[in-house]
């Protein structure tokens, strides 16, 4: 078997083909819905008191083999002018909490008393995530209302959104008092990268689905139809999703490069593989219809994205065109995947590289056991390397910026700063606004470069700790030279305070490690997106053990 090279940063880390990624099986909430099905988790509703309209208060337990989790979910009376999917809302249709254990009744009722305030709230290491949605509302009030008439909702114009809920936050790792990470992050069920935050979620669309069909009861005892079985699987969680979660790839750079590196490894080894089966080529060309069926559905007004999801739908039909003579080729896959970069759009190329890990768990799925990195000693710097050898290091591993020209404003338009009320980031205009003086230090490009130029004027032979020591201003930028000159994947390789930075390319890569799908930039800076969309329902993973079905 020949083996093939992994993709290099300089192609993989640019931030056009970041804004064209797709999910894969080795997405979160896909790793999760493994683990769940092959441990035969149980949900069963602890707790569902909740009025004609739906207002009040339910409770999902969720049995792993060693421990039970809860959601504890309220539902409460939200004003039109109050609903917001901005983090500066302070008032909400639906919050969550996922508790350690099986909360009891005075738990509940503390819950209740701060669930509902968000931030404002008080809570305890009891909590692991806390979490609020709001309402689609004029898509979820016509699914109640048809239901209630006996009938179901029109499933073009259901699935055209995909969800009926949208979460505008999803907290973990310690915010305003829950359980920091180190609390659970040895648990098997957990260890992985945001596990809880995912079956937060994934509880969420259970209670979603059945609060429309509490309410259309209510509405007709008589002849209320349930949401059919179909629909429930079609549909997901939505999220919108802004400026306070775009730099975590830069802020956290050796989980980046471990995720990173583990979907390049999987694409290497499946590119390498002689022959496909006839196993794997009937379940890529069921991912693949699936994949049409969704993009024939994907709207957005974003004229970007609009554009790319029609090139996506021509990929796809050339592809499946073409794929029985590809797939009749040596090293089948890698003929696909070269087909794909020799004919596709970004956005085709990167759902290519989707398709064809999802036939492969067998060869790739372990790898997810590698996307976790613990950060929480940082990286010490090694002081001992000289000034000569650490430049050098600086301009080969920031070769790509070399072209940059800082002094344009243009290349300098932007300053990352954090929000004093919120205490979450954002993004200024540098000639235009105030505050430029705060700036966090996430211009790497610009940062690596000026630290070449400072390392020049020093005496070739001396040493880094030397010129820290005079110079410790930056000793951000040395550890972050010697991290990513060990870890490729750890850097975003395009200038992120640049005119024409699009945020939503960050937050779109990230989503998609999470498994969202149904890409929507509502501007440069925000986007919604839809998880679990199509996927099993928690409630019927053990079921689907017993079938030995996959995910």
């Amino acid at each position: 078997m020949t083996a093939i090279a992994l993709r290099p940063p300089e192609v993989v880390m640019r931030l056009k083909r970041l804004g064209a990624a797709h999910p894969t099986r080795l997405s979160f909430l896909r790793q999760l819905i493994r683990r769940a099905t092959r441990e035969k988790w149980r949900v069963r509703k602890h707790l569902f008191d909740l009025e004609d309209k739906g207002f009040g208060r339910a409770v999902y337990a969720v049995e792993t083999p060693a421990r039970t989790y809860s959601l504890v979910a309220f539902s409460t009376p939200l004003d039109d002018e109050k609903r917001s999917d901005r983090v500066i809302a302070q008032a909400w249709d639906t919050s969550y909490v996922l508790y350690d254990g099986l909360p009891d009744a005075p738990e509940i009722a503390r819950l209740e008393a701060n669930a509902p305030l968000q931030e404002a709230g008080r809570y305890t290491n009891r909590e692991l995530v806390l979490a609020r949605a709001n309402k689609s509302v004029r898509l979820f009030e016509d699914v109640v209302s048809t239901l209630a008439r006996g009938r179901q909702p029109d499933d073009e114009q259901l699935l055209g959104v995909g969800y009926l809920l949208r979460t505008t936050a999803v907290y973990g790792n310690g915010k305003f008092g829950i359980a920091d990470r180190d609390e659970i992050a040895g648990r098997p069920e957990l260890t992985g990268s945001f596990q809880a935050e995912m079956l937060t979620v994934w509880l969420i669309r259970s209670f979603t689905l059945d609060l429309v069909d509490h309410i259309a009861c209510r509405r007709n005892p008589a002849g209320a139809a349930k949401l059919a079985s179909g629909l429930r699987r079609a549909l997901g969680v939505g999220n919108a999703t802004g400026l306070g979660m775009a730099p975590f790839l830069v802020r956290h750079p050796l989980l980046t490069h471990s995720w990173f590196l583990a979907r390049e490894t999987a694409l290497a080894r499946v590119r390498a593989e002689p022959h496909a089966g006839a196993a794997e080529r009937r379940i890529f060309a069921q991912a693949l219809a699936d994949l049409s069926r969704r993009v024939a559905r994907w709207h957005s007004d974003d004229d970007r994205q609009a554009a790319a999801t029609m090139s996506l739908a021509a990929d796809l039909d050339a592809l499946a065109e073409n794929l029985d003579r590809l797939l009749a080729k040596p090293q089948p896959w890698d003929a696909v995947y070269r087909f794909a970069e020799d004919n596709f759009s970004l956005e085709g190329q990167e759902a290519c590289v989707s398709l064809i890990l999802e036939p492969h768990g067998a060869l790739v799925d372990e790898l997810g056991d590698t996307m976790k990195a613990d950060e929480t000693p940082g990286h010490a710097i090694d002081g001992s390397v000289t000034c000569a050898s650490l430049r050098q290091a600086l301009l080969d591993a920031y070769s790509w910026a070399a072209d940059v020209d800082f002094a344009d404003p243009a290349a300098n338009a932007r300053f990352w700063y954090v929000s004093a009320e919120k205490l979450e980031p954002r993004l200024g205009e540098r000639f235009e606004e105030d505050g430029a003086e705060l700036e966090q230090p996430l211009a790497t490009a610009r940062d690596a470069l000026s630290l070449a130029a400072a390392l020049a004027q020093e005496p070739q032979s001396a040493s880094v700790a030397d010129f820290l020591l005079r110079r410790p201003e930056w000793r951000h930028a040395v550890r972050r030279a010697q991290i990513v000159a060990r870890f490729p994947y750890a850097e975003i390789h395009d200038n992120l305070i640049g005119a024409d930075l699009r945020p939503v390319d960050i937050l779109r890569a990230k989503l998609a490690f999470f498994g969202a799908r149904s890409f929507d930039p509502r501007s440069d800076r925000w986007l919604r997106i839809a998880l679990f969309s199509g996927e099993p329902l928690i409630e019927d993973v053990a079921a689907m053990a017993a079938a030995g079905e996959a995910a």
